[in-house]
């Protein structure tokens, strides 16, 4: 009977070591793995791979601006005179072309007249010589002095023509006035010392300028999609373009860039605001990247467990940037091997496998 109990007992312990190494999951790993060499039975463990494929990494970065108008218009006098007449208020639009102030334009009205009437005579008079030229009623001399009267008279209307416009002040494009600097009765001078007249700001499109670090701007290029937001409405992403990178850096080696975005009715921005612009840039070089719980021990020392042939080999590695769950592997992995993310914690080193994910 004792021969008979010993040997039950025997069958029981090992029945307890096998039931100890199958489901060895979590921190008892040691322990089954010691039952299991001690009953002479190799340990097999249970765990899940990724393949390692090299993947383009982008990169998120925000960078904070000062939004501007697109199209900001300081309107000047052309012209010399008093201002008999003012027809923009400031807050009000304007369409481009809108005349915004009058000056007194009688003096240039005659000479408009004066000049007008020597022109057309001239036209006329030299068409008359020139059919006297051709049947050598005149000499040549002649010919050339009404031609060069025609050209003459004709110079001097376009400027009398010009000189008059000038007199009615107009906006080169539509926007806002957010500025103006003359009433009716101011004098207004002309070039070289033209008067500012007013301010005319487009807010239609909209430009934000930042400043981007020359280990960056490399990675940009003009056309790339960005995205915009603003404290004022927390809420609200603007789709806007990089428009111009810079080809010259400042002393702190950054590089002005310009983004153009849509103003919204919505959501209407002003000049002036602060704005959040979020770049999205691609690496030019593919690298592996693997979930982050692959990696074991910190990103200075790494290692991970690479699968093969149902053999857990540990690896040590080379780690880049960190992109949310994933890290990216620079050196140490092949594309296409088995990277174990789940069960390497009771691993060691050319540990027997079995991949459950597969």
């Amino acid at each position: 009977m004792t021969k008979y109990r010993l040997i039950s007992i025997s069958i029981i312990i090992l029945g307890v070591s096998l039931g100890l190494v199958m489901n060895n999951t979590g921190t008892d790993g040691d322990a089954a793995q010691s039952a299991a060499k001690n009953a002479g039975i190799a340990t097999t463990y249970s765990v899940s791979v990724v393949t390692a494929s090299k993947q383009s990494v982008a990169s998120d970065f925000t960078l904070t601006g000062t939004i501007a108008a697109n199209n900001d218009v300081t309107i000047i006098s052309e012209t010399q005179g008093r201002v008999v007449k003012v027809l923009a208020q400031v807050g009000e639009f304007k369409q481009a072309g809108s005349v915004l102030v009058e000056v007194d334009a009688e003096l240039k009205e005659v000479n408009y007249k004066t000049a007008s009437m020597t022109y057309e005579k001239a036209k006329k008079d030299l068409v008359r010589f020139e059919s006297l030229f051709k049947e050598n009623s005149i000499s040549e001399s002649q010919i050339e002095q009404a031609r060069w009267s025609f050209q003459n008279a004709e110079a001097q209307y376009i400027i009398a023509k010009r000189q008059l416009k000038d007199t009615r002040i107009t906006t080169p494009i539509s926007g806002i006035i957010t500025a103006r600097y003359v009433d009716v009765g101011s004098m207004v001078m002309g070039a070289p010392q033209s008067t500012v007249i007013a301010n005319v700001v487009d807010i239609s499109k909209l430009k934000v300028k930042i400043n981007v670090a020359e280990k960056d701007v490399f990675k940009m290029k003009v056309g790339d999609n960005v995205k915009v937001t603003t404290d004022i409405y927390p809420d609200a992403v603007f789709t806007g373009k990089i428009a111009t990178i810079s080809v010259k850096g400042d002393e702190a080696h950054t590089y002005p860039v310009e983004v153009r975005i849509e103003n919204s009715q919505k959501y209407p921005l002003k000049a002036g605001m602060f704005g959040r612009v979020q770049f999205t840039l691609k690496s030019g070089t593919d690298h592996i990247i693997v979930p982050r719980e692959a990696v074991v021990g910190s990103l200075k020392n790494a290692k991970v467990y690479v699968v093969k042939n149902g053999t857990a080999m540990l690896r040590s590695i080379k780690t880049g940037r960190e992109i949310g769950t994933n890290v990216e592997i620079v050196s140490g992995v092949n594309e296409g091997e088995s990277v174990i993310v789940n069960g390497q914690n009771n691993l060691k080193d050319n540990a027997a496998v079995i991949v459950r994910n597969k």
